[in-house]
């Protein structure tokens, strides 16, 4: 076996960081009324499973570092809406509308959390686009 390079050392931290960040607040959301709504529990569950596919792609990318690149580009994907959900929830309720409770929030609002979160989403979809590019070596006998 020969050891990880820099590409897959780069790749699984930041998948890592991807899951760590999510969890970190993910249950904040969970334990609030977001999980129950028609569209934010749609919206946590699509979290919670992007969640699960960065484990898999932080598993994955030592040995099978394109097939990581892969599952990481949906966790990207499914991961997202939460953090844009909680960067800008008055573009959302304009775009899906519907019964809201509670008071209607700013257009856009600061949140550290979420801002490290996209940051972090993009890097991952970045560096997985990046591994899904390179062309694999070849091996000769």
């Amino acid at each position: 076996m020969t050891p990880p390079n820099k590409q897959k050392l780069l790749q699984a931290t930041a998948y890592l960081a991807g899951v760590g960040v999510l969890w970190i607040r993910l249950d904040d959301f969970g334990n609030s009324e977001f999980i129950g709504g028609w569209l934010t529990g749609r919206i946590f569950s699509m979290a919670d499973d992007g969640g699960m596919l960065f484990l898999l792609a932080l598993i994955l990318t030592i040995f099978l570092p394109r097939i990581a690149s892969v599952a990481a580009l949906l966790a990207s994907l499914l991961c997202l809406p939460l953090y844009l959900y909680a960067v800008a929830p008055g573009p959302f309720r304009r775009v899906f509308r519907g019964m809201y409770a509670g008071m209607i929030p700013p257009s856009f609002v600061w949140d550290w959390w979420a801002v490290t979160g996209i940051a972090t989403v993009i890097f991952a979809a970045f560096l997985s686009i990046q591994s899904l590019r390179s062309r694999p070596a070849i091996k000769r006998c």
